[in-house]
């Protein structure tokens, strides 16, 4: 794991811009697709707002790396995070 993520950082790194750009239309897609989701399911409001809180605010930090022109370690991290949460909670809900 630590290889491709090494790779895939290195990658990320080389022209950060563009696969920035490109990572913001993917990751907010999965990111309110995980929203439709947590709304669309059964649990309880106060949980289900919650999670929403934190897909949203998961995001809103990517996306605001990316503004921000952080550095690229931070970025990558926060879209890999962002992405793993995200379909966690979609996983999580269509079962």
């Amino acid at each position: 794991m630590k290889k491709i993520y090494d790779r895939a950082f290195t990658e990320f790194k080389k022209n950060q811009l563009g696969y920035s750009t490109i990572a913001i239309i993917g990751q907010s897609c999965i990111g309110s697709a995980a929203a439709m989701v947590l709304l669309m399911g059964t649990m309880d409001t106060v949980l289900q707002m919650v999670l929403l809180f934190l897909v949203t605010i998961s995001c809103m930090a990517f996306n605001g790396a990316v503004l921000a022109q952080l550095k690229p370690l931070t970025t990558f991290n926060l879209l890999i995070l962002s992405i793993v949460f995200n379909t966690l909670v979609i996983m999580f809900h269509i079962w």
